[in-house]
């Protein structure tokens, strides 16, 4: 993990991407220190917080109004089928 000079926590790509598994194979989590609990290694709180706000924004999660984490991303064999087979976009 890289910090900067500001104090930053800036999450390495084998974080995020551990983080997203473990997402992807629960599903749900009650809250982040649940999420924390159940990682194969500690992440620092901001950096797990960082992670978590890549993951919404880039819409594979999505938080409950009760704080709850919940995976939401379709990431579907037939899906990917599907946008390899489709013709690209051309404009008129």
């Amino acid at each position: 993990m890289n910090v900067s000079l500001a104090g930053i926590h800036h999450p390495t790509l084998p974080t995020i991407r551990m983080v997203e598994e473990i997402m992807k194979k629960t599903q749900y989590f009650r809250s982040k220190n649940q999420l924390s609990r159940q990682l194969p290694k500690q992440v620092m709180y901001p950096t797990l917080t960082r992670i978590l706000d890549y993951l919404e924004e880039s819409n594979k999660i999505v938080y409950n109004n009760d704080g709850s984490i919940v995976w939401i991303f379709a990431d579907s064999h037939k899906i990917k089928e599907a946008l390899k087979k489709s013709k690209p976009f051309t404009k008129l």
